[in-house]
């Protein structure tokens, strides 16, 4: 396949995936939107949702100007008329622009497709999970057509800049900024770390304080009219695991997409035979083929027997076959090594493995969600201490599996070419990014439809389908979590590769080596290290101060007008929803620079070495703490749910008052800091690549 060949196959798989977005939103917009009180909650929830992410990109916008700037000044080429510096400050541009858009025209869709939802509930299950599959598809494939389009256009666009086409993107010699694409995963990754942090605030605060006084302390249902605080946890679920959750998937995909073709540059130079172009573009055409198999599965799901999730399954399935039939063509025309397609192989059994693995820890078919269950008959103690522990053992098993993965990877490629394995292994786990967020944004919008239905006064038999799809929403939420956590992984390995391989060539370099009894390293070591720590305890005070203020403000408008919980009064949403806007913006500001401050001080002061180590340090820690908080989040979830559904006794117990408990410490465990640390990971990565020609050249100590 030639390089034009490819890049229109990549433009007609973006745009395919837009189109397929598009042609979702006209079915969405035609499904009936229920009674008129029905429409005026939605409208509660549009306006809410609509205002906070205005607010949010406005704050990241300016931000992003001041980081434009300074790629724009110190982000330079040594090459005379190399425009390198400027075409990184733009595509940075391109990539927020383009995150931004994509969570955005998700969530959109989310908060209109929540109230077909619960209509169409009134029709029947089938039906009522059409529509919300629909609607969460959509922001599915925005992401991933937008990502695919931004990625390919930048190459082609600026491939041709100078007389070595390759020069231009991938530039990384002398004392010149590394590659200019990275721009690109860099701009889409300050708006992911930002909009995870942000959305996470936001919906956990909104949920947190809603339970701790409607639930506990007023005795009210879940999502009750009442509850001043419904409509800010409502708008919360669409800001946090729509569009937080579209931002954190689309910077991943350009990352590793980003960082693949960048090792395919750097490890191919001098190949025979064109390899090193066909290197660069063989992931660019695995995610093509593959937003075609996830069209297809996504048009097979549909409930059979009755089972939500087996139909979601199903969809997940044959995408997964689709896209390894469809690589075979790809990887024979492109490297024609039949070692590569292994190695992408590789990357679609990690996903099937992470995907039942997540599932068995937050399910509660399965025995640890039912072990935290039962654990709360003895009290809130006892709830906690057993939901801590199923997070923990819950990190073992996907990090084998991505150990394994990389291990095997390595091995399948060609002998010095291990390392471009492991990048084909993960742009392939990366390329069904549109069929698993797709899962994850089903689940807000069923989780609305159920909440509308409850507040609307739905009969009883629309809840009894409303409810089995917010169960199942919650699983397919917490499974593409531990889908995202895990291609971070392997993305953030790709990236950090990649940042060895630039400092090779940099003068007095040429073969970097992190020794254990160098000092720096060590020291490199332990402050990665204990980064996802510090970010992750900043990111659960501010979801506590935040919660703090919406429990205040329910306690004063319950306290202010006994008219509230008699029925006769209608609470002011609104106050409750300015409120965590504020506070959510205010509260992510801070752990949000760490990512971007901590590589820039640790390598202008402690040089390459400590750099690089703690790029390790933070994968590590990084990895393990995010599977931790969101593994055991998304149990002790489940677990509260299983016991409302009936299990020791239901609800009103002392059971179930424990596994509120449980509950609510991990709602900032799952939706605030666990997926926030996704990105984090990877914007420590990425400004490490960007900066290390120049951390090489002027470090202060080493």
């Amino acid at each position: 396949m030639s390089k034009e060949q490819v890049l229109i196959l990549a433009l007609v798989g973006a745009l395919a995936a837009i189109g397929y977005g598009l042609s979702l939103i006209a079915f969405i917009m035609r499904q009936p939107p229920g009674t008129e009180r029905m429409q005026n909650i939605s409208h509660a929830i549009q306006e809410g949702a609509s205002a906070y992410l205005n607010r949010q990109y406005t704050t990241i916008g300016v931000i992003g100007i001041i980081v434009a700037v300074l790629l724009a000044i110190f982000i330079q080429s040594s090459t005379p008329g190399d425009p390198g510096h400027i075409l990184t400050a733009v595509l940075f541009v391109a990539g927020a622009l383009c995150s931004a858009a994509a969570g955005y025209i998700g969530m959109n869709v989310a908060v209109r497709a929540n109230v077909r939802t619960a209509q169409a509930g009134t029709v029947g299950l089938s039906s009522a999970m059409g529509v919300a599959f629909r609607g969460g598809a959509v922001t599915g494939f925005m992401v991933v057509g937008l990502a695919l389009l931004a990625v390919t256009a930048a190459f082609a666009a600026f491939g041709q800049v100078q007389t070595t086409p390759l020069d231009t993107i991938f530039h990384a010699a002398g004392s010149a900024g590394p590659s200019t694409l990275v721009g690109l995963a860099f701009g889409a990754s300050l708006i992911s770390v930002f909009a995870r942090l942000g959305g996470g605030i936001y919906t956990k605060a909104a949920d947190v304080g809603a339970d701790l006084v409607g639930k506990v302390e007023a005795g009210i249902p879940e999502d009750d009219p009442r509850n001043p605080a419904v409509i800010a946890d409502n708008v919360g679920d669409n800001v946090g695991d729509d569009a937080g959750m579209a931002a954190d998937l689309f910077e991943t995909y350009v990352v590793t997409t980003v960082a693949a073709m960048l090792l395919g540059f750097l490890l191919f130079r001098g190949s025979a035979g064109g390899a090193q172009l066909h290197a660069i573009l063989f992931p660019l055409a695995i995610g093509a083929v593959s937003i075609f198999a996830s069209i297809a599965g996504s048009l097979l799901v549909r409930p059979y027997g009755g089972s939500v999730i087996r139909g979601l399954y199903v969809g997940m399935g044959a995408t997964t076959i689709l896209a390894a039939l469809l690589i075979i063509p790809v990887n024979a025309g492109l490297l024609g090594n039949a070692r590569y397609y292994w190695c992408a192989m590789v990357g679609l059994v990690v996903t099937v493995l992470i995907f039942i693995i997540t599932e068995f820890f937050t399910s509660d078919n399965y025995a640890p969600v039912r072990g935290i269950a039962k654990a709360s008959i003895t009290g809130h103690a006892t709830n906690v201490i057993q939901g801590l522990a199923v997070g923990m053992l819950a990190t073992a098993p996907p990090a084998l599996v991505i150990a394994l993965g990389v291990i095997i990877s390595f091995s399948l490629a060609p002998a010095g070419f291990g390392l471009y394995g492991v990048a084909v292994a993960a742009a392939s786990m990366l390329s069904l990014t549109g069929f698993i967020v797709a899962l994850d944004a089903f689940g807000p919008v069923t989780d609305n439809a159920g909440g509308i239905a409850e507040m609307a006064d739905m009969p009883a038999e629309v809840r009894a389908i409303t409810d089995p799809l917010d169960s199942v929403g919650n699983t397919t939420k917490a499974i593409t979590k531990g889908y995202a956590i895990g291609s971070a992984g392997l993305a953030a390995i790709v990236l950090f590769s990649a940042y060895v391989q630039v400092l090779k060539d940099q003068p007095g370099i040429r073969n970097p080596v992190f020794r254990l009894d160098d000092p720096y390293v060590i020291a490199g070591l332990f402050i990665g290290g204990l980064l996802p720590f510090l970010f992750a305890a900043l990111s659960m005070q501010a979801v506590g101060r935040a919660a703090g203020q919406v429990v205040e403000e329910v306690r004063r408008q319950f306290r202010d007008d006994p008219g509230i919980m008699e029925g006769t009064s209608r609470p002011d949403y609104a106050r409750a929803v300015d409120i965590v806007t504020r506070s959510a913006l205010k509260e992510m500001a801070l752990p949000g620079l760490i990512p971007v401050g901590a590589p820039i001080i640790v390598g202008f002061i402690l040089g390459w070495k400590a750099l690089g180590a703690m790029l390790i340090g933070v994968i590590l820690t990084g990895l393990f703490l995010a599977i931790q908080m969101t593994s055991g989040g998304g149990a002790w979830d489940n677990a509260k749910k299983y016991i409302e559904e009936g299990a020791y006794g239901g609800k009103g117990t002392p059971t179930h008052a424990a596994s509120v408990t449980g509950d609510t410490v991990g709602d900032p465990y799952k939706d605030t800091a666990g997926p926030a640390i996704n990105p984090m990971i990877k914007i420590v990565n990425i400004v490490a690549v960007l900066i290390a020609p120049l951390v090489a050249a002027h470090s202060i100590f080493h």
